[in-house]
């Protein structure tokens, strides 16, 4: 049995095209509660990525994003899907810090004390977490109630020493899920009095390393990449794109960097001929993006649904 992807472009289209896979796994059409079977686990994955210290909403100031994201908003639609699925993991791919006030005066205490009582589960680095230095990151980490996963920053001669995991394995109904991160190339982008003596290890090695571990140690069902690589360039730097094809044993990429809006993930075979999937959802916290896994308890595949969520004034309508 092929993995099939359902997508739709809201919430609301979600739940409508839920009778369309539904009727594909043998159950009733009903709420997506009642989708997992007695053979059948729904794991429900929220993500977002370069959310750059937005708490507010855009400003209704005729911008294309006017009226978009806000913190509050988000949190109860986060709030929303929980009270539906019982196994929901909330990820983000990097770039917490940056771009308001907010982090020029708090120095990112709000944002992660915000993240924290969203519940967030984990997160990576992305490049604009290192502006207040190593230092001053670690001086707000304890805001953060989930893990920072990095693969391939190697943080021993610096104040971050010990304080970050590679990976974090979590456990659904019997579902077991590996995640880890991997982050961009600092030279060139961050000040090297900010990064320290962190050192940039080879993304695609350190990928390689980490999905092979977690699927064939660990014996993950599902292993994700938070990946602040970028989505895709037109030069050889290794992107999303890129580590998804040099890889095996990756099955889902949760880009960022990019601010790359897809609408749907985008499916790109590995070294083995298997599919990964790469998704990102724009930027600012305008979107909350959705994908739900179902596994076959029998046959240990699964079939994928995706959807993304804009965070705005009807998510509560």
């Amino acid at each position: 049995m092929e993995e099939l992807l359902f997508q739709a472009t809201d919430r609301r289209e979600f739940l409508k095209k839920a009778g369309t896979i539904a009727g594909f796994l043998g159950v009733s059409a009903c709420p997506l509660a009642a989708f997992a079977g007695s053979e059948t686990v729904q794991l429900t994955i929220l993500h977002t990525n370069d959310v750059h210290s937005r708490i507010d909403p855009f400003p209704m100031d005729g911008s294309r994003n006017q009226g978009m994201g806000g913190v509050a908003r988000r949190s109860a639609l986060i709030k929303s899907i929980r009270a539906e699925q019982k196994n929901v993991l909330l990820l983000d791919a990097g770039d917490i810090f940056q771009g308001t006030p907010y982090f020029n005066v708090f120095g990112g205490e709000l944002e992660l004390k915000l993240m924290s009582d969203m519940g967030y589960d984990a997160s990576t680095f992305g490049n604009h977490d290192f502006d207040n230095g190593v230092e001053g990151f670690v001086k707000q980490m304890h805001n953060a109630k989930f893990p920072f996963l990095s693969s391939n920053y190697d943080f021993s001669n610096t104040a971050l020493d010990g304080k970050t995991k590679p990976y974090q394995i979590f456990k659904k109904q019997g579902t077991t899920i590996g995640v880890f991160g991997l982050g961009i190339e600092l030279k060139g982008l961050v000040s090297k009095s900010n990064y320290g003596e962190t050192q940039y290890l080879d993304p695609i090695q350190k990928g390689n390393e980490m999905a092979s571990f977690l699927k064939n140690e660990k014996r993950c069902d599902l292993v994700i990449c938070l990946s602040h690589l970028g989505y895709k360039y037109k030069d050889n730097k290794v992107s999303d794109q890129v580590l998804a094809k040099s890889t095996r044993n990756i099955d889902l990429i949760i880009g960022g960097h990019t601010h790359t809006f897809l609408k749907e993930p985008e499916t790109i075979l590995n070294l083995d001929g298997k599919a990964t999937l790469i998704n990102q959802v724009g930027f600012a916290g305008i979107n909350l993006g959705r994908l739900d896994f179902f596994f076959d308890r029998q046959s240990g595949k699964h079939k994928m649904m995706a959807a993304v969520c804009p965070v705005s004034e009807k998510i509560l309508v």
